[in-house]
């Protein structure tokens, strides 16, 4: 595991789209079909990660609490399945299903969408606005696996709230984690 944080991703960009496989339901799914009427959240993770581990049940609670707010949330795994068969199409949807995910745990085989939102680490958080517009890129909060300090999901979460009372999002502090296990 190499500690790597996130890389910048320039605020007003537009989300790039994608169609991918849902491991839960194993339908083909695009951007399109998936973003909310008033946001969307998208972010890299992968199942054999400690520090998506540690946020499993953050991340689990946090699209609870938003999605009845038009907020969208998109997990989606990048990771080389040959050398981590733990982050395999079949061992995702275990996950999914096991944890109760409230959204689509997508699968990008040929890492083009990792690339295209310049992912680098698991977890990875992006926040886009009704428009597909980025206004967020940056930790979850600032718990770590052994820190001692509860998951609450405090940064994403006020980045949340302002996109939707339309209000200016801080700078965001970068997330990091394991580094997304590339081919």
């Amino acid at each position: 595991m190499a500690l790597t944080y996130s890389n910048p991703f320039p605020l007003g960009t537009t989300a790039p789209s994608f169609s991918l496989l849902n491991t839960v339901d194993d339908k083909m799914v695009s951007l399109d079909s998936l973003k909310g009427e008033k946001g969307t959240a998208i972010f890299f993770i992968c199942n054999h990660c400690p520090y998506v581990i540690h946020v499993n049940e953050g991340l689990v609670k946090l699209a609870n609490d938003y999605l009845s707010k038009g907020i969208a949330f998109i997990a989606i795994s990048s990771n080389d399945i040959v050398h981590y068969p733990q982050d395999s199409p079949d061992k995702m949807k275990e996950q999914a299903l096991e944890l109760a995910y409230p959204f689509p745990y997508l699968y990008d085989e040929t890492q083009k969408v990792a690339k295209a939102y310049d992912a680098t680490c698991t977890p990875d958080f992006y926040l886009f606005d009704a428009n597909l517009s980025s206004v967020y890129h940056g930790r979850l909060d600032e718990s770590r696996p052994q820190s001692g300090i509860a998951v609450t999901g405090k940064d994403f979460r006020e980045a949340i709230d302002l996109m939707l009372e339309g209000k200016q999002i801080k700078e965001a502090i970068p997330s990091m984690g394991c580094n997304i296990k590339w081919k």
